[in-house]
């Protein structure tokens, strides 16, 4: 039995489940999130014990591998209509920063020209400072791959400790060229 499948994901007060055939509907105070479920596992509400319960049809490695993977699919989708997810990008280097303007993030980043992205749908974007930019909403797949996509622009050097790099992460300084002295 996997360990993380066999939990069951416990429900709030205020987040309403429905089902129907395959599809998970969970809805609460941040939003409405939809997921299919694969046909390997089968996924039941207990009204009395406010639980969802995630079981499989038999021992295969894949239905295993889906068991645990839907369980917790489903946790993060409870987990994100009732707190939401939230990632943070840190901004490093002289003369970068981020502007929001409507639903565009706009990075001066050292290119020639400033790096203008538009904010998809789920993800509410802050800019607290021009070196801090917050990503938050309900669906932690988007606004992760969000933050990764705004990551990539430009990442974080490790020889001058300049570019974009998510609050925590630590970038190790690398050592640049020695050069020899000496006679020839």
């Amino acid at each position: 039995m996997s360990r993380v499948g066999k939990q069951p994901v416990s429900l709030p007060d205020n987040v309403q489940v429905k089902i129907a055939k395959r599809q998970v509907s969970v809805s609460g105070p941040k939003g409405t999130l939809n997921f299919e479920h694969h046909p390997q596992v089968t996924v039941k509400l207990d009204q009395e014990a406010k639980v969802l319960l995630v079981t499989r049809r038999d021992d295969s490695k894949f239905s295993r591998s889906l068991h645990g993977l839907t369980r917790a699919l489903l946790a993060n989708m409870v987990t994100g209509v009732t707190k939401g997810f939230e990632r943070v990008v840190l901004i490093e280097g002289i003369g970068y920063g981020a502007v929001l303007q409507g639903r565009n993030l706009v990075l001066n980043v050292g290119f020639a020209r400033p790096a203008t992205l538009q904010i998809p749908d789920g993800v509410q974007l802050e800019v607290p400072s021009a070196q801090r930019i917050v990503f938050s909403g309900p669906d932690k797949q988007i606004v992760n791959d969000f933050a990764a996509q705004v990551r990539l622009v430009r990442p974080a050097d490790p020889y001058h400790q300049k570019g974009m790099r998510y609050e925590g992460e630590v970038i190790r300084r690398k050592v640049g060229k020695a050069f020899a002295t000496g006679p020839v």
